[in-house]
């Protein structure tokens, strides 16, 4: 009878185990099914990014190929820029230097100097002056008048001879 009671309970407890192996089973096949739905759905969705995505690499490569297409496009300008840039501080360098040299030769003559000196005639080619006779005490005023005008003169041309020399 302790055999047919042994072969009884072996029974009965392989009954619960297969039970609970079942039970474990049809779980885990519950978990491979959702995880191959969600494996499906997100491969969907890499394969509709990976086009959006292919299409965004697409633009920008021709985006990029527009910009260094204009880019070159204005190389040119961005160099005459350049040279502008030069000449102009070449131009400012020259009238600065002419100028402190003006002021220097200004400032280096005796004030006496200025008051006697006489008035240089005007040449043969200027036109006349409309303004009416000055007094005598004027007269320096006006020549200096007439020497910072003469050396503005100077730096156009010199700046037209640079200019001219640089092209």
């Amino acid at each position: 009878m302790i055999w047919e009671i042994s072969v009884a309970v072996a029974a009965a407890a392989f009954v619960v185990l297969v039970i609970y192996l079942v039970k474990t089973l049809k779980a885990a096949e519950h978990s491979l099914k959702t995880t191959t739905e969600t494996l499906k759905d997100v491969q969907k969705t890499i394969d509709a990014l990976g086009n959006d995505v292919r299409q965004v690499v697409r633009q920008a490569n021709e985006l990029t190929g527009d910009i260094q297409h204009k880019m070159k496009q204005i190389d040119p300008l961005m160099e005459s820029v350049k040279h502008a840039g030069e000449v102009l501080s070449e131009v400012t360098l020259a009238t600065k230097q002419v100028s402190a040299a003006l002021a220097r030769r200004i400032a280096s003559r005796p004030l006496s100097a200025k008051r006697k000196a006489p008035a240089s005639p005007a040449p043969a080619t200027s036109v006349p002056s409309l303004q009416p006779l000055q007094a005598e005490g004027e007269q320096p005023e006006q020549e200096t008048n007439r020497k910072s005008a003469n050396w503005v003169k100077w730096v156009d041309v010199a700046a037209d001879v640079w200019q001219k020399y640089r092209s």
